[in-house]
C-alpha cells in the first residue's frame, strides 16, 4: 500500500495517541509526547467525524485534565498545533489551554489569526480558481505549490512559495471562486517535508522543481503543465 508522507504522519500520530489512551486506561499519568499526540489526534478524529474547526478544538480541550498528566507537563503543553482535514479543506487547529483550562476570550480561536500587524509583503501575486464543488482552505505555511489539486493556478510560479499572510491564518477559496493571493518564498532551510509529497526534501536541490512538476502533472494537479 502506497501512502503519502502526510498519510504516514497521520498514522504515526494515531499510533502515538492509541499508546497514550492505553496507558491512561491503565491509570498512568501521561508525559508530554503522549499528551500532545492524544490532543492532536482528537482534533483529527473530530474533523473526520464532520465536526467544524471550533467544535473539534473544544472537543480536544475536554480530553485531558491536570490530574491526567505527570507533574510539570501542564506547564510545558500550553498549546497544541495540528493540521487536520475538515469538510472544507485542511485547516490549522490551535488548541489553547489544552488541559481543561476552560474557555477564555481567545478560546474560540481554533484558527489563530496571528499577530495584529499587516500581512507580510508578497513578492508575487497569482490568480487561483477553485474548480472543486466544496470550499478549500490553505494555511499560511503550506507549500502553496502542493495545495489542493482542484485549485487551478500557475504551479511553477508557486514553487517554493507560501501565502503572504500572518502565521497561523489561512485563505479560503469558495467553490468556483477566483481569488488573487500574494505569495512569498518559504524561509529557513527551505525544506518541504510532507504536504502532498510532491517534493519531500530541499526545495532548491538540483532538479527538484522539475521533478515536483512532473509528479504534480502525473497526479492531475491543475496548473502543473503551464
Amino acid at each position: 500500500m502506497r501512502l503519502t508522507p502526510t498519510e504516514r504522519d497521520r498514522l504515526l500520530l494515531f499510533g502515538a495517541a492509541e499508546l497514550a489512551r492505553a496507558r491512561r486506561a491503565r491509570g498512568l499519568r501521561l508525559n508530554v509526547p503522549e499528551v500532545t499526540a492524544l490532543i492532536a489526534d482528537t482534533v483529527c478524529e473530530a474533523a473526520r467525524d464532520g465536526a467544524r474547526l471550533a467544535e473539534a478544538v473544544e472537543r480536544a480541550r475536554t480530553v485531558l485534565g491536570p490530574d491526567d498528566v505527570l507533574p510539570g507537563v501542564a506547564d510545558v503543553v500550553t498549546e497544541v498545533h495540528v493540521e487536520a482535514v475538515f469538510d472544507d479543506g485542511s485547516r490549522l487547529a490551535v488548541v489553547t489551554r489544552p488541559l481543561g483550562g476552560g474557555r477564555g476570550e481567545d478560546a474560540p480561536g481554533a484558527l489563530l489569526p496571528g499577530p495584529a500587524h499587516a500581512d507580510p509583503e508578497p513578492v508575487t501575486t497569482l490568480t487561483v480558481r477553485n474548480t472543486a464543488t466544496v470550499p478549500v482552505s490553505v494555511t499560511s505555511h503550506f507549500h502553496f505549490f502542493e495545495a489542493n489539486p482542484r485549485l487551478d493556478f500557475d504551479r511553477r510560479a508557486a514553487y517554493g512559495m507560501r501565502l503572504a499572510v500572518p502565521a497561523g491564518s489561512s485563505v479560503r477559496f469558495g467553490p468556483g471562486e477566483r481569488v488573487d493571493v500574494g505569495l512569498l518564498p518559504i524561509g529557513g532551510d527551505r525544506v518541504a517535508i510532507g504536504f502532498a509529497g510532491l517534493v519531500d526534501g530541499a526545495l532548491d536541490a538540483p532538479g527538484a522543481e522539475e521533478e515536483a512538476l512532473r509528479r504534480a502533472a502525473a497526479c492531475g494537479y491543475l496548473g502543473a503543465t503551464r
